[in-house]
């Protein structure tokens, strides 16, 4: 059973280290900003990928250090993730930021992480994270292309039709939920 519990951060008001300049550090990278383009982000490594730099550079939140790893770089951060292939480091990472109560997601693997990083659906205001529990992003990648494709192209519009009516309603809390879900009860209704 999956007993993960969904959240989703506002990256632009924590800041997250990231140690690794390579292929996975260039995915966790670019899927962070992706998500939250203002967040902040410093990244550690000995080396990085041209590609890691550009990206870095196109983001001035992001903060690029060339070095290797060092404890005390986990020092006012509220998040980590490792992504380099050093297996023994991200064991030692995870240890100490235990101590320091900083949440820790260790690329591929899932039993010394804090958190995952689910495959993203976004349309518009719209964000659907997948998880499967750590077992297959691939399969989660695939869920997400299936609703990238299947979700309808409007759903923005419908989105804020229904902020502006929500916004519009008089009631206590849970007249409103009443009324919401009777408008939003058939809108998946493959039958309507």
């Amino acid at each position: 059973m999956n007993t993960l519990f969904p959240v989703f951060l506002k990256l632009e008001n924590l800041h997250t280290l990231l140690v690794g300049g390579g292929n996975v550090g260039l995915e966790k990278l670019s899927a962070m900003l992706a998500n939250s383009p203002n967040a902040r982000i410093t990244v550690v490594a000995d080396r990085f990928l041209p590609e890691t730099l550009e990206l870095a550079q196109n983001s001035p939140l992001v903060e690029i250090v060339e070095r290797r790893f060092d404890f005390s770089d986990l020092q006012n951060k509220d998040l980590i993730l490792c992504a380099t292939d050093n297996k023994e480091l991200h064991a030692q990472i995870k240890e100490e930021a235990r101590k320091l109560r900083i949440l820790v997601n260790v690329a591929d693997t899932p039993p010394l992480c804090d958190f995952y990083l689910g495959s993203i659906v976004q349309k518009g205001d719209l964000k659907i994270a997948i998880s499967t529990n750590g077992k297959s992003p691939t399969l989660a990648k695939r869920i997400r292309a299936y609703l990238e494709e299947n979700l309808p192209a409007e759903i923005q519009n419908l989105l804020d039709n229904l902020q502006h009516f929500r916004d519009k309603l008089k009631g206590d809390f849970q007249f409103k939920i009443k009324k919401m879900n009777e408008i939003t009860s058939s809108m998946l209704d493959k039958n309507s």
